[in-house]
């Protein structure tokens, strides 16, 4: 201290030289006034000065910075650009970094309260500048008649700026009293009547501060803890901030057809697509795909980017007709000019495909692949000497030439493997498994291994207790990173509750399904189901197994040729051909449940082959080239079968005598089948004639007016041929045309058109037939507007169970049941679509027996034990058991049980994992609706805002009172992001008792509790709030609470210490275990209390 005649003069550091806090308090009196310039004004300060400042006769405050200026010009900040300090409060008033403990005590609300009323109650002045000042000045200036004082230099109105906390800032204040003041008052005074520097802003301070201090509904703290979760992601909810502009993108024909559930899937693709390189859309059937695609492709057409599409050849029609100049093709303005190949292309070498020679094809030259169907891809099975579809899109198209990125489509994504996904992810990462390491998941291969680990495990437990919800909570945090990173999933009831159905129309509804039971033959002369199974067992199909008769010195000749080494094992082709027969034998099954007239074919053609190898063995051949193929098998059961080439046998080297006694007795068996069979005429079939009777029926009776459309599905081309010879006829007699699809060359319909009129609509083409069966969703009018007969019964196989909208129907009969329940529902996915014109529809299934389990006893007992190698991504190869296999069979009854009571979305299959089950992309949507009405609303909100909700009866043992908080941390060791998906953020809910309930390791599992407490929550309850202001003292004393939020913290940095531990187990090391992270390295965002 200098001393001296006008007063004195100090140096205050806030720390060992004078506190500033100190210099005020011992200072101010009833008649003293308070002069403040500084940046920010706390309410913390507010509190520990609250007594002092409520004996002053006047205080008056300057905001360095403009704070709530109304004449600067308003510019809209961009939501994802904001933080706390971007809010609508005043500078510091909720704390300042130094002031998070102080936060952490959650009594703002209280002290807000008492701010606004010190305020209104006393001579009080908030001021700021209009604009920005350079110079930054600080002041605090008191004045008595005893004494003046002036603080110039780094003090702010902030428990830390006034020393009353510690921090680690420099200050260097100094302190004058006495006469030496006045010429800083007089600046002050001309300051403060300033009108065209200063602005009057208290009354703007006040409204502002209401929001701390007034009741949150619960719905509203749910979407503002949303809103901080996916901060970082906001840009993908924010169209303008993906879509380039200038492109003309907006104005394309595709763009504008799109509903706005699928302008938003699109908008979120092409984020990832820049971001990641990638993208999985794995909406449900019937959302509507092969449109956002289009929409896709077409933005990236406008940037000059050269793009492939490969699609099943079943589906290359869809593609290649928005290519065309074609009556056909709804966006002939927009010139699509994309390429389009078959999956089966990338085996060929040679030749065209479509108009592209595909010898001389620049295969690494597209910037965009589009694959449909992708999860054809899920699987790359080894082969002997040959590259394979899958290795060679990912080097010659993806590594290969320019940098490719790569969007792929699926209903169905994830089968029944984890893995499934692995070969998919690797086309966009390029097999690099550290590519996602920059959004926290650092090795995407052991991510995936643990995830197959957990399904595993959860597959093992009780069918009651097999959910989706346990799947979930068992489940790593990563693999919810990794999906939610790269692929946008929705079901049909996100769109049905986030999006509104006066633009997308409404889904039709879904009658209960009809199961129908048909016995085989209308006479009763053939033999029982059963009886036949037994014939069918014994049948020892040698043809198709000629490695059991190689005489044992040629063995391993055979082995060294057809065998494949794996990572630590090996495929036997012998152990692949007894997987087979138990394939064709269940094959010979499904034909018989399908219809007799296939079932007798096959048993016919197998019967000619049996004989023609015997004819073979007669006449001395010299090789036999086993047969594979010939029969339609069902494409999943073989995809694991399917490697090498074509199994050739010399004859010399074959137990002939052996060979021969097998042939010659399947020879005697398969005949006696077929006599039994082929005495089933289609007059005497019943199943035939309740089909008949189900149309009749229906025609009689529409289930919608007018509407006598009807699609009959079978898995087998013989019967839907022998469907429409049969039916055709009958149905032409009645009025109504009828038509064939089974993806061959074989389709017909029985429509009279003209040969003007043929010349046009060439029926080969599986659009032309499709189109005149469903003519509005498929614009009939503009393609053949001079036809006016429609198709009204179309009989297909599966080569039009994906990809086709055939809404116009409204009754589907599944013929034969697929075991896979998911088939079902792809077939029920071309008549069940938003905006359908139909208000209900009908699904009918033919089974084959009324107990499922009768069915599984002969499936089983026909099929033998089967040796199939399960290959992981981990490379481990297991042999299927018996009991697990039965497991798997029992699974699929529950989930065909179903179904004979209503018809299920893919997510809904019990047993099943659906990847919506898997993302956050529901949180997201609701999060983004809610964004178009109340982004301000958020963006404006500060940290450490609550509200109070009632746990609801109905979610007694799921819901009990505690507090769910969202924290973020600020400093200290990083925590393995694994365990937690919005790192830094964590979402905690703690029991009153202080048992933390959920961890954020299950952050989805909290969010799915705060949506249904928050779901009806729009109001608040009163009651809940009195009885909480009673507990806490009108929210002064949060003991209770902060208790909780120190429990909350504890118990993270407990979990940081054990996945410290954990980490040593896997790659990449260990973390430090954080032993040493203080309270105020975490900040409350916000928190919901449970009552």
């Amino acid at each position: 201290m200098e001393p001296s005649g006008l007063g004195t003069y100090k140096v205050l550091d806030n720390k060992t030289n004078g506190k500033v806090y100190t210099e005020l308090i011992e200072r101010i009196d009833n008649e003293t006034t308070m002069s403040v310039i500084s940046s920010q004004f706390s309410i913390y300060a507010f509190r520990a000065m609250q007594k002092y400042l409520e004996k002053l006769q006047d205080f008056r405050f300057i905001f360095t910075e403009p704070t709530y200026v109304r004449s600067e010009e308003k510019r809209e900040v961009k939501e994802f650009f904001l933080t706390k300090r971007n809010n609508n409060l005043a500078p510091g008033l909720m704390g300042t970094q130094f002031e998070i403990r102080l936060r952490n005590e959650m009594v703002q609300s209280a002290l807000t309260k008492a701010l606004s009323a010190w305020i209104q109650n006393n001579s009080v002045c908030f001021k700021s500048f209009k604009t920005s000042n350079p110079a930054q000045p600080r002041l605090i200036g008191l004045k008595n008649s005893k004494d003046s004082l002036i603080i110039n230099g780094t003090a702010d109105f902030t428990t830390d700026g006034l020393g009353i906390t510690n921090s680690t800032r420099t200050d260097f204040n100094t302190c004058i009293t006495g006469t030496t003041t006045e010429t800083s008052f007089q600046i002050f005074d001309q300051l403060w009547t300033n009108t065209q520097l200063l602005e009057d802003v208290t009354t703007d301070l006040l409204q502002s501060m209401q929001v701390l201090y007034k009741e949150n509904t619960p719905q509203f703290i749910y979407f503002l803890t949303l809103y901080h979760l996916f901060q970082d992601s906001l840009d993908e909810l924010t169209e303008d901030n993906i879509i380039r502009t200038k492109t003309g993108f907006k104005e394309t024909e595709i763009w504008n057809k799109l509903y706005q559930f699928q302008k938003d899937g699109v908008l979120g693709a092409i984020d990832k697509l820049e971001k990641y390189q990638g993208c999985i859309i794995a909406d449900s059937v019937g959302l509507g795909k092969t449109f956002s695609a289009l929409a896709i492709i077409k933005y990236y057409e406008l940037r000059n980017y050269r793009v492939l599409v490969l699609c099943p050849k079943k589906l290359r029609d869809n593609w290649t007709t928005y290519t065309l100049n074609d009556k056909r093709n709804l966006f002939v303005n927009d010139r699509f000019r994309y390429d389009v190949l078959n999956h089966t292309d990338l085996s060929r070498y040679s030749g065209y495909s479509g108009d592209i020679n595909l010898e001389t094809l620049n295969w690494n030259n597209y910037d965009l692949i589009v694959i449909d169907e992708s999860h054809n891809f899920r699987n790359n099975p080894p082969v002997k000497d040959r590259v394979t579809r899958y290795e060679r899109l990912m080097e010659e198209v993806i590594r290969s030439g320019v940098q490719t990125k790569v969007l792929m489509l699926s209903a169905t994504p994830v089968n029944n493997r984890m893995n499934d996904l692995k070969n998919q992810i690797a086309f966009i990462t390029e097999g690099d498994e550290k590519a996602l390491s920059s959004v926290g998941v650092k090795d995407i291969n052991l991510v995936l291994r643990k995830a197959q680990m957990i399904f595993n495990e959860w597959q093992e437990l009780p069918e009651e207790e097999r959910t989706s919800e346990q799947f979930v909570d068992r489940m790593d945090m990563e693999y919810f990173k990794l999906l939610d990173t790269l692929t946008i999933a929705r079901s049909r009831k996100h769109i049905e509750k986030y999006y509104t159905t006066k633009e997308i129309g409404e889904f039709p509804q879904r009658l209960r399904p009809k199961n129908m039971y048909s016995s085989i033959d209308l006479t009763g002369t053939f033999p029982p189901i059963g009886t036949i199974n037994d014939e069918i067992k014994r049948l020892i199909l040698p043809i198709y197994s000629p490695m059991e008769y190689v005489l044992p010195r040629y063995t391993q000749l055979y082995a060294d040729k057809y065998d494949i080494k794996m990572n630590y094992s090996v495929f036997k082709q012998s152990d692949r051909e007894k997987s087979l027969l138990g394939l064709m034998r269940v094959n010979i099954l499904k034909r018989m449940e399908s219809s007799v007239y296939s079932f007798t074919l096959t048993v016919g053609r197998i019967l000619d082959k049996t004989k023609a190898v015997i004819d073979l063995i007669d006449s001395h051949g010299t090789t036999y080239k086993a047969i594979e193929e010939g029969e339609e098998m069902d494409e999943e059961e073989l995809e694991d079968l399917e490697f090498g080439d074509k199994v050739q046998v010399k004859l010399e080297h074959m137990d002939l005598i052996r060979w021969k006694e097998d042939l010659l007795d399947d020879k005697e068996r398969l005949e006696r089948i077929w006599k039994a069979a082929k005495q089933v005429s289609p007059t005497k079939d019943a199943k035939l004639a309740s089909l008949r009777k189900l149309i009749d029926t229906k025609i009689e009776h529409p289930i919608n007016p007018g509407n006598k459309k009807v699609i009959v599905f079978s898995a087998f081309a013989d019967t839907v041929e022998y469907l429409y010879r049969e039916l055709a006829p009958y149905l032409k007699r009645k009025g109504l045309h009828t038509a064939m699809v089974s993806g061959s060359d074989k389709n017909r319909s029985t429509l009279d058109l003209s040969r003007k009129q043929k010349s046009k609509v060439w029926m080969q083409d599986i659009n032309n037939v499709l189109t005149l069966f469903s003519p509005r969703s498929k614009d009939k009018n503009k393609v053949f507007p001079d036809v006016e007969e429609e198709i009204d019964v179309l009989i297909a196989t599966d080569c039009i169970s994906e990809g086709q909208n055939l809404q116009d129907c409204d009754f589907l009969v599944n013929y034969d049941i697929h075991w896979n329940p998911v088939r079902i529902i792809q077939r029920f996915g071309r008549i069940d679509r938003i905006g359908s014109i139909n208000k209900q529809i009908q699904l009918v299934n033919y089974w084959p027996t009324e107990d499922l389990d009768d069915y599984i006893n002969l499936q089983q007992r026909v099929k033998g034990r089967m040796v199939l190698a399960d290959i992981s991504a981990t490379g481990e190869e297991n042999v299927i058991e018996g009991n697990k296999e039965m497991r798997d069979l029992q699974y699929r009854k529950k989930q065909l049980e179903s179904l004979k009571e209503k018809v299920l979305d893919l997510e809904e299959i019990k047993g099943g994992i659906s990847i919506t089950d898997l993302t956050f992309s529901d949180f997201k949507i609701e999060l983004m609706e809610y964004l178009k009405e109340n982004r301000q609303k958020l963006a404006n909100s500060p940290e450490g805002l609550y509200a109070i909700a009632r746990a609801d009866s109905k979610l007694d043992g799921e819901v009990v009172p505690g507090v769910i908080f969202t924290l973020r941390q600020l400093r200290g060791e990083e925590q393995t992001k694994e365990n937690n998906p919005f790192y830094p953020l964590y979402v905690v809910y703690i029991t009153q008792e202080g048992e933390v309930k959920w961890t954020a390791a299950h952050a989805k599992t909290i969010l799915d509790i705060y949506k249904k407490l928050s779901a009806n929550s729009n109001e608040i309850a009163a009651d809940l709030v009195a009885l909480f202001n009673r507990e806490t003292d009108n929210g002064t004393d949060m003991e209770a609470y902060t208790d909780l939020l120190a429990q909350t913290i504890d118990h993270i940095r407990g979990k940081k210490v054990e996945v410290g531990r954990l980490s040593l187990f896997s790659s990449g090391g260990t973390v430090t275990s954080g032993a040493d992270v203080s309270l105020d390295d975490y900040e409350l965002v916000t928190f919901l209390i449970i009552k």
